[in-house]
């Protein structure tokens, strides 16, 4: 990018950029801002950048991806941009790609498997996923086209103002109208339809559709017949590995690897990160944004400011003065839906566990382990959350990522991360996370234990993240993995809020680059990416 002129007459702020949080987002955004000659500085409020992309030593002698833990979303082209393999990022991919265990056998999926895979339950379902992976690409390789775009920006004011988003709406809709109508009915049914609804049109054995259903309630607290949840199964689809599209892998060091590259490019260009460095409030005067007061009260001028934090913590409390938002805008923030029902665990193992379904060690224990064997019972396990607070029979992935990094336990030893899906983000009854934390981290590891015995016996170590652990240590309200529900009403133009989706807020100069914007959440960069495009149009006008 051309470097920016600085501004003529202008008392100097002590930076051009403020970042508030220093998760893969807001590395993301300052790198690009940064290659553009402006003058960043990244704040976080913990003791490590990266937010909830952290590797850390959780037992002495075992590392593990703490919170995020696993990769495929990460856009290729921020990878490219970014240069992160030349910053140390190393990622390969699963050998197998998901394993799933059954009372009477076992499903795997992969490359070259997932077909005789299924053909063992059904040989109709094995003969329609050819075209039901055919036509879900076709969607996916359309909505990947707009994961770097910003979204039309509905809003208040004149038709010329307007004029930009008009034009984007209409090469959208162009676009949209270039697919088939197979292809528009499908993308209709997919943003609208439950993933149960979507799938049981498709395919008759329960292996199958759990094993696509998962994907359907991964960091969404619904059912599987929940409508909208076939959209959450789409935006697992997105992503690759290594030039493979829908494939998943692992970051060698674990995903802090992604952000400590992300962390190197940075400092490459300039960036001054700090962490340790909480902010209480953003400066406004005069209607715009100014800089930031740190928690210590020292105060860093700014040009702008921008946030990687969920729209909620940054709009919803004293951050940002209540005055300087509109009441209407207010109330939709304060409406906003967070809350996935994500209980985190990662384990220590003296060994690697032996399932019933397939007791032998190989590649299918390098796959995602899902313990959830049919859409019923994640269903069930939606509503036992719902009414209990946790599920009877929890759904689970497992990953056992030091079957393909040695750099994470010692020789002979694992670790495991356990994402345990339908935990209630409030308890009912008054209850608090706090005092039932242990309980149900028992109630997690005796749920594994029931598909591979002995596995409790295995564990010298372990770490528990309930949904207030995730809020508190990583500001995931509600321990919301996508910082904000990924439902019709919250997507698109709509994230976070009509008429803000374009990475600006309602106070001038204060921008938001994290994951409670266009395309929402996981480990992708897209947000960061985005905004900083929109950042430096404005620097450009004004300038």
């Amino acid at each position: 990018m051309n470097a920016l002129p600085k501004p003529a007459a202008r008392t100097a702020p002590d930076t051009d950029i403020v970042m508030i949080g220093g998760g893969h987002n807001g590395l993301v955004c300052a790198a690009y801002l940064a290659a553009a000659g402006l003058k960043v500085t990244v704040l976080e409020r913990r003791d490590v950048l990266g937010g909830a992309a952290v590797t850390e030593e959780f037992h002495p002698g075992f590392r593990n991806s703490v919170a995020a833990y696993t990769v495929s979303l990460l856009n290729p082209k921020v990878i490219a941009d970014l240069d992160l393999h030349r910053h140390g990022l190393k990622v390969v991919e699963r050998k197998v790609g998901n394993f799933l265990p059954l009372e009477d056998g076992y499903l795997l999926a992969g490359p070259g498997l997932t077909h005789d895979e299924v053909a063992k339950f059904s040989a109709r379902d094995a003969a329609r996923l050819g075209e039901y992976e055919a036509r879900l690409e076709t969607i996916a390789d359309t909505l990947r086209q707009l994961v770097l775009e910003t979204p039309p920006n509905l809003r208040e004011g004149s038709l010329t103002g307007a004029l930009p988003d008009l034009f984007k709406a209409l090469g959208l809709g162009g676009r949209l109208g270039g697919l088939s109508m197979t292809a528009k009915r499908d993308l209709l049914d997919l943003f609208s339809k439950s993933a149960g609804d979507w799938l049981d049109g498709w395919f008759e054995s329960a292996p199958i559709k759990a094993l696509f259903g998962f994907d359907g309630i991964v960091g969404n607290f619904a059912s599987p017949y929940t409508p909208g949840s076939a959209y959450v199964l789409l935006h697992h689809l997105f992503g690759e590995v290594n030039g493979k599209k829908g494939a998943w892998g692992h970051a060698i060091g674990g995903m802090g690897a992604i952000t400590q590259a992300m962390a190197a490019c940075c400092r490459e260009r300039g960036v001054v990160l700090r962490t340790g460095a909480a902010v209480r409030e953003v400066i406004a005067e005069k209607g715009r944004a100014q800089g930031v007061i740190l928690e210590s009260g020292e105060t860093i001028r700014a040009r702008a400011v921008v946030s990687n934090l969920n729209p909620k913590l940054l709009f919803g409390g004293t951050m940002v003065d209540d005055a300087l938002l509109p009441a209407d805008f207010r109330e939709r923030i304060a409406h906003y839906r967070c809350g996935s029902g994500t209980f985190r665990m990662n384990v220590a193992l003296t060994d690697l566990p032996r399932f019933t379904a397939r007791p032998e060690p190989g590649d299918h224990l390098t796959a995602g382990i899902i313990i959830a064997p049919s859409l019923d019972y994640m269903d069930r396990a939606w509503a036992d959350a719902r009414r209990e607070g946790w599920s009877r029979e929890p759904v689970i992935e497992m990953l056992i990522p030091s079957t393909l990094d040695d750099t994470l336990a010692p020789p002979g030893r694992h670790v495991a991360s356990l994402f345990c899906q339908h935990v209630a983000p409030v308890l009912p009854g008054g209850r608090d996370w706090d005092d039932c934390r242990e309980d149900v981290a028992d109630h997690m590891i005796a749920t594994v234990e029931r598909w591979a015995p002995g596995f409790s016996d295995l564990v010298i170590g372990r770490q528990i993240l309930s949904p207030k652990d995730l809020e508190r240590t990583f500001g995931l309200i509600g321990g919301d993995i996508f910082h904000g529900a990924l439902s019709l009403d919250q997507l698109f133009s709509a994230r976070p809020v009509l008429g803000h989706a374009d990475h600006r807020s309602p106070v001038k100069g204060l921008y938001q680059c994290g994951s409670g914007t266009h395309p929402g959440g996981g480990v992708t960069g897209a947000p960061g990416h985005n905004a900083a495009r929109e950042i430096l149009r404005d620097f450009r006008r004004r300038v």
